[in-house]
């Protein structure tokens, strides 16, 4: 698959287009999902930037937000099957692949069926903005 790998700190420069293969699915509870969209965040660029984040995790594929359909599920996958249309907020350091590839694995728990009034591109804007917004007003404003 095609991916976006982040393969040092720096500027954009860092970034590569490579062909990977696609992600294994790490645990019973992971689904795979064909990418359609990803979500481009500040957090992304911070991210890059600095080495003090990630420094054995290189290299990595970033973009925690994104929207597609699930082609693989799971053993123990519950709430979603094949054909599913998805979106999240999931990877992009650490264990876990991020959204900047044609594929990536997502825990279930991460996972939600994607809005029927929304298209699978505008579903992958949302889920770090919405987890924003619910910080500020629920657990800092107690709203």
């Amino acid at each position: 698959m095609k991916s976006i790998l982040m393969t040092a700190a720096g500027s954009a420069d860092v970034l590569q287009l490579r062909e990977i293969a696609k992600p294994e699915l790490p645990s019973p509870h992971h689904l795979r999902v064909k990418l359609a969209a990803a979500g481009v965040n500040p957090l992304d660029a911070k991210l890059r930037a600095k080495p003090a984040y990630y420094p054995d995790k290189l290299p990595a594929i970033l973009g925690c937000d994104g929207a597609g359909i699930v082609e693989e599920i799971g053993s123990a996958v519950s709430r979603f099957k094949n054909g599913d249309a998805v979106y999240f907020c999931n990877g992009g350091l650490g264990d876990e692949p991020g959204c900047y590839a044609e594929y990536t694995a997502v825990h279930e728990e991460y996972c939600a069926l994607k809005p029927a009034n929304l298209n699978l591109q505008d579903s992958a804007a949302l889920p770090l903005v919405l987890l924003t917004a619910w910080e500020a007003l629920v657990e800092r404003v107690n709203l």
